[in-house]
């Protein structure tokens, strides 16, 4: 169990707390960019053990719920159609589109299938000839070279009935784009370990160079969070901004090289609309256009879709850090995990599903 509740250690808690007590003598607010970060700060109640004078603001880092409206509405009209065996990841299945989800394709009969790696579906693809197979390619830096490894496998393989439905988006032109909101709050950034394991840490420093602002590679367990609130506070205090790790035992500075050439053989960066947010440049990516043919977009031409958000919901605002879900007069009451009214409160790594599913649903329960 040693390696299961190292990263737990409730004595080892109590002494960075007290070490960031020490460290902290002015207000700051930290980002943690991270869905992920978001769960463990909320289930551990990071946030209320904290100094009072550290605001945690919950980024935009959840895949799912960044995933644009009109990309779940194609999604739901290439699963409605018959002779397509479309598959997901089981996050996506309960993401409210304009007037149904996945699951409710399900019911009506269309063949919506969850996958627990991408390479099943090109397994399915071969299984299944008379097929068109579709997988739902949503997802940080981290999830990219998994999936751009199905389109390499399935030209290996010959496969004519597989394609992508593509949803990438970008963690480095995030931070720009809330660097240069008008309405900025954020002092220090979280970045999340497991883009950076990745991709490396070197498209971060030139963000910590022209913005002035401190970025702490950080994991996910209580331990690591604290770490990188810890690290990210004596930056501010002393007046520096640099780009540190964290978290060394799984990020290494050049990242993992065999995984950015594939990701590079597959995609090719391009403009992507965030959902409750809008386009921010260059922030996501495509299939490379000699690939088309094993685009589902293009195949099933389904570019024209046009949506409207809820005028209930307020997961924008959330996803931008502006207000916690709490803040939103729809949680908890017309948006709930059973009838959601964005992806932030059915995703797992979701700010909302976390504060509805810790309990945290009033605003006077959250403190800084």
């Amino acid at each position: 169990m040693r390696y299961l509740d190292e990263f737990g250690d409730p004595d080892l808690a109590r002494a960075l707390l007290d070490d960031i007590r020490r460290t902290v003598t002015r207000p700051w607010a930290l980002m943690e960019v991270c869905g992920g970060q978001t769960h463990t700060i909320i289930r551990n109640g990071i946030d209320q053990l904290l100094p009072e004078q550290v605001t945690l603001i919950h980024g935009p880092g959840c895949p799912v719920c960044v995933t644009p409206l009109e990309t779940i509405d194609r999604a739901l009209e290439i699963a409605s159609r018959p002779g397509v065996i479309f598959c997901s990841f089981g996050d996506m299945l309960r993401v409210p589109g304009s007037g149904r989800d996945l699951f409710r394709v399900k019911s009506d009969g269309g063949d919506v299938r969850i996958v627990y790696s991408p390479l099943d579906a090109v397994r399915l693809a071969q299984e299944n000839p008379d097929k068109e197979v579709v997988f739902f390619g949503i997802g940080f830096e981290t999830t990219a070279p998994a999936n751009a490894m199905t389109v390499k496998m399935a030209q290996q393989l010959g496969l004519t009935n597989f394609s992508l439905l593509v949803s990438h988006v970008l963690v480095p032109p995030a931070i720009t784009a809330l660097m240069e909101s008008p309405v900025r709050r954020v002092q220090a950034f979280l970045a999340a370990g497991h883009v950076c394991t990745v991709m490396g840490m070197s498209e971060y420093a030139p963000l910590v160079e022209k913005y002035r602002v401190p970025i702490v590679v950080t994991g996910f367990e209580p331990l690591d969070v604290l770490q990188g609130i810890r690290q990210a506070l004596a930056q501010l205090e002393e007046g520096r901004a640099e780009l540190e790790n964290a978290y060394p035992r799984a990020v290494s500075p050049q990242g993992n090289p065999v995984a950015q050439q594939v990701v590079r053989e597959v995609f090719e960066t391009c403009d992507r609309a965030w959902r409750g947010i809008g386009v921010i440049p260059m922030s996501g990516w495509r299939l490379r256009e000699e690939l088309a043919a094993y685009d589902a977009e293009k195949r099933y031409d389904v570019t024209g879709i046009t949506t409207e958000e809820s005028g209930l919901c307020r997961s924008g605002e959330v996803l931008q850090g502006l207000i916690r879900p709490v803040e939103c007069a729809a949680f908890g009451k017309e948006c709930t995990p059973r009838s959601p009214l964005g992806a932030p409160m059915v995703s797992s790594e979701g700010a909302c599903a976390a504060y509805y599913q810790f309990r945290r649903l009033e605003p006077a329960a959250v403190t800084a």
